[in-house]
């Protein structure tokens, strides 16, 4: 089918928008291919401290035979469940990249912090700055400068968004990204959250809310709601940068190995079932049809609000520029075609059962809403993403085969559907703007009759503080809550989950309630109106410092608006809190926080991706 005109007309306004910063990046990434091979433009001792840890055949294979290497990227720890299987992925893509007559290094490790862990506490505070952390790690790793191409190896919320601005800093090598997939379903995710609920209201003790988090995080794997982590899978699959069908394809079975060895393959152009066909540089494969293509996937979705900064920051460094319109005119004509948790009841592996990211982007497709026309890591374009992996054969004394499958129509229609028939014809993000700024809401999970919220204001300066009023019963009323000083400047923009319970408790009690930040509340926003991200934040002059207690906020995700309903001569004249001295001397040492003082003091904006290194 023929490109829906309004994906073809964005498309075109970020192509031109991005012509001189585009052009520039690819005469870059055109230099950097057109050197030497590694070993001949390398001084020897250079080349010795390369090799000198590796077996004597590797060795021969690179200095003497010239035969491809592979650096390994990888953001293995134990601490996240999600990164835990990578632990044996080194061995097995060496054993794999020998067997086809290549070596593998692990070039180096990148940090990989769980938001999960951190939620809440100080600890959150260095998570957004963590991805350009990730990002320059990997740039450290591939600077060795002694690889032919590269697989980079990570699932979780700022580390696949970090890996890939590093890769696309090397932009002349094929890169492919190899994820790890998701743990078992555990306590389903409506009942976890009702338990919380029952623990915001002090229903339930820490023994009882300690228990159904553990039923529900329970074993390696990443974690099966659809947040920030999961919505990188898709997005990953939407860009043709993974093996086609790999996102959700759980840990340590024979299939999963499989993939991984086929990453191996890909990068080397030595795909199963097909001909030898040169990987592309992903300098190349990342361009704005696949930005796009990403967007759309996310907005299809219902995912992660995080990536309206993230892939701002990913574009970019592909040097193409993309913003908040962008999203928000796609989402306008992009229909939502899943329904899996916080926008339904269903989990990751739910999804993957009922179609997954093949029937997904097989009906975006169908449907012209994605571009066909696009570079993959595979030979096969991005039609092969429209299919499922699976073994087939194998007697036990020979290896099944590795074969691709149609994820044929929607097995279960309460979590994915056709375009023909979607949950909504729109996509799930909504661009908010106002007098208090510009900021975004996830509309996908929050009721209809939620859209429009109009209701006096309660102006927090941190999360804390809101706890302590809704203990205190002080928020039993219609009422925004503002919370502020949240932003990347502020305190490096902690996402602020933690108040999902609370607020719900008093949506349920049948109050209008919503909340205005400057911080952010990742892929599991849930059924409370957000406006998050809004820009400019208050600790760089934003209106949120503008706000007093008794404001009356209208927050109206239909019309696409949100202010304080005063009048404009009244609003302007009046100034601005500075962020208390207190806030701003808490937020500025312990827990590391120190160290990143400097990424915190040369932010950009939300929306231009809170880049830390321009």
């Amino acid at each position: 089918m023929a490109l829906h005109p309004q994906v073809a007309k964005i498309t075109a306004r970020i192509a031109a928008r991005s012509g001189p910063t585009r052009s520039a990046y690819l005469a870059q990434v055109a230099q950097d291919a057109g050197r030497a091979h590694s070993t001949d433009r390398m001084g020897c001792a250079n080349v010795a401290h390369a090799v000198a840890g590796l077996p004597l055949d590797d060795r021969f294979k690179i200095i003497s035979e010239r035969k491809p290497n592979i650096a390994i990227v990888t953001a293995y720890n134990d601490m996240l469940s999600a990164h835990t299987p990578y632990a044996s992925y080194p061995d097995l893509i060496k054993q794999q990249a020998r067997q086809l007559g290549a070596t593998a290094q692990v070039a180096g490790g990148v940090p990989a912090m769980c938001d999960g862990v951190t939620q809440g506490t100080s600890g959150m505070e260095l998570s957004l700055f963590s991805r350009d952390v990730i990002a320059m790690g990997t740039a450290v790793a591939l600077s060795h400068d002694m690889f032919d191409a590269a697989l980079l190896l990570g699932v979780c919320d700022k580390i696949v968004p970090g890996l890939l601005i590093g890769a696309l800093q090397f932009g002349h090598l094929p890169m492919v990204f190899v994820p790890a997939g998701p743990m078992p379903s555990g306590l389903p995710n409506k009942e976890k959250a009702r338990v919380r609920e029952l623990a915001a209201q002090g229903l339930i003790g820490r023994a009882g809310l300690l228990e159904a988090e553990l039923k529900s995080y329970h074993s390696p794997g990443t974690c099966t709601f659809y947040g920030t982590a999961n919505s990188n899978q898709m997005l990953l699959e939407a860009m043709g940068l993974h093996v086609p069908g790999t996102a959700f394809v759980a840990p340590a079975n024979s299939l999963r190995d499989e993939l991984t060895r086929e990453a191996v393959r890909t990068v080397l152009g030595r795909q199963t079932g097909a001909a030898t066909a040169p990987c592309p540089p992903i300098g190349r494969v990342v361009d704005e049809r696949a930005i796009v293509n990403a967007m759309v996937a996310l907005l299809a979705t219902g995912g992660s609000t995080n990536h309206l900064i993230h892939w701002v920051a990913v574009a970019q460094s592909a040097g193409i520029v993309i913003d908040w319109n962008d999203f928000s005119d796609l989402s306008d004509v992009v229909p939502t075609l899943a329904h899996v948790y916080p926008n339904g009841s269903a989990d990751v592996n739910q999804f993957q059962a009922a179609g997954g990211t093949g029937f997904i982007l097989g009906e975006l497709l169908a449907g012209g809403f994605m571009h066909a026309d696009v570079l993959t890591v595979r030979a096969g374009g991005i039609d092969e993403y429209t299919r499922e992996p699976a073994l087939s054969g194998g007697d036990g004394q020979g290896a099944a085969a590795l074969v691709w499958r149609s994820s044929g129509a929607s097995k279960d229609e309460s979590i994915v559907r056709s375009t023909a028939a979607p949950f909504s014809a729109s996509g799930g993000l909504k661009l908010l703007e106002g007098n208090l700024g510009r900021s975004v809401i996830k509309v996908s999970s929050v009721p209809d009759d939620r859209h429009v919220v109009e209701a006096p204001a309660r102006v927090f300066d941190s999360q804390e503080a809101l706890h302590a009023a809704f203990n205190a019963c002080e928020l039993d009323r219609d009422v925004i809550c503002v919370v502020r000083w949240q932003g990347p400047q502020a305190n490096g923009m902690p996402e602020l989950h933690k108040l999902t319970p609370p607020l719900a408790v008093l949506q349920g009690k049948g109050f209008k309630v919503a909340l205005v930040t400057d911080g952010r509340m990742s892929g599991a926003s849930g059924k409370v109106p957000a406006a998050i991200h809004v820009s400019p934040e208050a600790a760089a002059g934003g209106p949120l410092a503008r706000v007093r207690d008794g404001d009356l906020i209208r927050l109206d995700a239909n019309a696409g608006t949100l202010h304080v309903v005063l009048p404009e001569a009244e609003w302007q004249a009046r100034q601005g809190d500075a962020m208390p001295d207190r806030w701003r001397a808490a937020n500025a040492i312990g827990m590391g926080r120190a160290l990143f003082a400097g990424m915190r003091r040369q932010s950009l904006t939300a929306e231009a991706g809170a880049l830390s290194w321009t």
